[in-house]
């Protein structure tokens, strides 16, 4: 029995800014409860405060480093656009509009007297 497949859906594009900012406040909230329950926590387990304040430093690295990615990533798509763009444009080598020149003529000569 062959089932029709639907094709796949495309790729959905996220809101950056907006996930990080989400993933940063949840480690802000994570270090706050963390900071208020310090007395109570074994000491064995107060790696996590730090755990929090990477997940802090690296939620607002990304703030900063993601927008220039993206930027650079569609410059770079621009430019190899670009580039098709004039490639398609341009003859391809070995082809011309030019006389052709037989196996027994070198070009600037003839075989005429």
């Amino acid at each position: 029995m062959a089932s029709t497949r639907r094709p796949a859906p495309p790729p959905l594009e996220a809101n950056d800014r907006r996930v990080t900012i989400v993933g940063t406040v949840a480690w802000v909230v994570a270090l706050a409860v963390l900071l208020v329950l310090r007395g109570q926590i074994p000491a064995s387990d107060r790696w996590w405060i730090w755990t929090c304040a990477v997940g802090i430093a690296m939620g607002l690295f990304a703030l900063w480093y993601v927008p220039r990615f993206k930027r650079a990533r569609a410059r770079k798509a621009q430019r190899r656009a670009e580039a098709r763009a004039a490639a398609a444009t341009q003859p391809e080598p070995g082809f011309s509009d030019s006389k052709t020149v037989s196996s027994t003529e070198t070009p600037g000569t003839s075989t005429r007297s």
